[in-house]
């Protein structure tokens, strides 16, 4: 029997199972003067769904919902006891978010660059709420995670491209997950031979227990750990006036050159990076939401956006409270360096916060970005890959996980490696790959074959398409500056994004010009809209792409290889300066 939790199992809620007659499943009697609206439960329809153990009740980790279940929520304690139900994969991935790297990286830019870069968090809001949110769609209509998508609608050829990139770029994300379990552990004395294999054994476990809300559970503990944010930047002693000013006046202490694009690029790819895009999706499938409680999972999702960036203004606001004036202002070597300098420059009680935090961080980021990649592999490959499984039925899914996990930890053990370096990098390479997987995205999402009455709306696909054209343009800054050392990098931003203003404008006029001669569809009504699923992809036909699109898209695969490799090349220059 599936566990179940008391608070969902109360009778007098409409969460509950509506499969008996209706008098018996009526809720007890409220202060309301009418009884909740009960709809007839939709007919049967067919399903893309892979794993059957993806359709069920919804076991959360605060609640029950049953698959059975039509009622209409009325009153506000339903609505908040359906949410806590449904809460979970938005604010797992968004914690998640804040890991090891980006612990780090918004430490790196407290030390070196104080308030000024806390503009670049309140930029980065919007765009993790419109990525994420696309991704919520797509998994509660099509019931199949986010690398069996594009294989099936893009084909095998692009679909290696962008999982091959996945698969590479999560393995390095463990390894730093890993980096800051060391890191963290070696402030209190405690060797990384000792608890790198430990941390490892006990994110194994949590997974492979066969229980979707017992791993949910774990989880939500280590979220609320995270809550050291707050005491770390009160203890801190922050600048109030300066961190409002940092947030609104944007600006770079020192000016702009190419290593502080390369600092934002990191930024911007450990807070949007594209696991994160594979990870909700999967996780929303596996969780079992549909599109009737996707307004609740929309909620998870912006939430767990607030709490991330939150977590990134106290980090970087108290490295730069604790390192502004001193020795080490501009100097960031890793983020042991970071909970040392906070202990001597402010207390002991500021770097055993930080520490604690950095471990934390660790474990929730190794344990959400390993089960992204496990996620995919069981897509790519067809094979059961559901927490709701014990490790019996899903050995392949558990086994990739397990053995992501040891050779991670494996790796980060290996001596004198340039932990801190290759922490950003890795951030980086996230940043640069993140436009690649927002354009698969945009395109999924366009597809009414896959989301039918769900597509994006013509506001999302603009918002969409600033985003990949700001991105674009802060990775060719990199290219360029790394390419000529003696560019003038505030120069050439000035023209970068004056052409880019210029290509955003053309190509709006352009779609605005087709969409107000293309016939109006009609609408459809709230139901049909919850009831609408994605069929078998097997049934659907391939999108057709326009020569010009074509072209585009291996233009841009051809220069985020060129972008990678010199990003390879000013790691290796930074490297050497150090």
């Amino acid at each position: 029997m599936p566990e179940r939790d008391p608070v969902g199992d109360l009778q007098e809620e409409p969460i509950e199972k509506q499969a008996a007659p209706a008098e018996a499943s009526q809720p007890a009697p409220t202060t309301e003067p009418e009884p909740p609206v009960i709809e007839e439960p939709p007919a049967p329809v067919l399903s893309a769904v892979l794993d059957q153990a993806h359709l069920g009740d919804i076991e959360g980790a605060l609640g029950t919902i049953h698959a059975e279940d039509v009622a209409r929520r009325r009153t506000w304690r339903q609505h908040l006891l359906t949410l806590a139900a449904i809460i979970g994969p938005g604010l797992i991935v968004m914690v998640g978010d804040n890991d090891a790297g980006g612990v780090s990286t918004y430490a790196q830019a407290g030390q070196d660059y104080g308030y000024s870069l806390l503009w670049t968090l309140l930029f980065l809001l919007p765009v993790l709420i419109v990525n994420q949110e696309m991704v919520v769609r797509l998994g509660a209509v099509t019931g199949v995670g986010h690398a069996r998508l594009i294989n099936e609608r893009f084909g095998r050829f692009w679909g290696f491209f962008s999982v091959g990139d996945l698969f590479l770029l999560n393995f390095l994300t463990i390894m730093t997950e890993f980096i800051g379990i060391s890191l963290s552990a070696a402030y209190f004395g405690i060797s990384p031979v000792i608890i790198v294999p430990l941390s490892a054994a006990t994110l194994i476990m949590i997974t492979t227990t066969g229980n979707f809300r017992r791993w949910e559970r774990a989880m939500f503990v280590f979220l609320a750990t995270n809550l050291l944010v707050f005491p770390l930047a009160i203890l801190s002693h922050p600048n109030p006036g300066a961190g409002l000013h940092g947030f609104l006046v944007p600006g770079i202490a020192g000016g702009l050159s190419s290593t502080a694009v390369l600092l934002i690029i990191a930024i911007v790819g450990t807070t949007v990076a594209p696991w994160q895009l594979f990870f909700q999706q999967s996780n929303v499938v596996d969780k079992r939401i549909t599109p009737r409680w996707l307004a609740y999972e929309r909620a998870d999702t912006v939430i767990g956006a607030f709490v991330v960036i939150i977590g990134a203004t106290a980090i970087m606001m108290a490295t730069a409270a604790a390192f502004g004036g001193t020795k080490d202002y501009g100097n960031f070597v890793d983020a042991l360096g970071t909970a040392v300098g906070l202990t001597h420059h402010v207390g002991r009680l500021v770097g055993v916060v930080f520490a604690l935090l950095l471990f934390d961080a660790s474990i929730v980021g190794a344990s959400a970005v390993t089960l992204a990649t496990s996620y995919a592999f069981g897509d790519v490959f067809g094979i059961r890959h559901s927490l709701h499984r014990s490790f019996g039925e899903a050995r392949v899914f558990y086994g990739s996980y397990t053995g992501l996990v040891a050779l991670a930890a494996a790796i980060v053990l290996i001596p004198h490696a340039p932990l801190g370096l290759i922490t950003t990098a890795v951030q980086a390479l996230a940043g640069i790959l993140l436009p690649s997987a927002t354009v698969f995205l945009v395109l999924l999402c366009n597809d009414r074959e896959v989301l039918g009455p769900w597509v994006n709306s013509g506001w999302l696909n603009a918002v969409a398409t600033v985003i990949v054209g700001v991105l674009l343009m802060l990775s060719l800054i990199l290219v360029i500056s790394t390419i000529f050392s003696a560019i003038d990098v505030p120069t050439l931003l000035v023209v970068l994004s004056a052409l880019l203003i210029l290509a955003l404008l053309g190509g709006g006029g352009y779609v605005w010009r087709n969409q107000r001669r293309a016939l109006p569809r009609p609408p459809v009504d709230r139901l049909a809209r919850e009831r609408w699923r994605m069929p078998p992809l097997a049934l659907l036909n391939r999108p057709t792409w326009s020569p010009a699109r074509r072209a585009a898209m291996f233009t841009l695969r051809a220069y985020l290889v060129l972008a990678v490799l010199l990003l390879v090349v000013k790691a290796f220059e930074l490297a050497v300066r150090r």
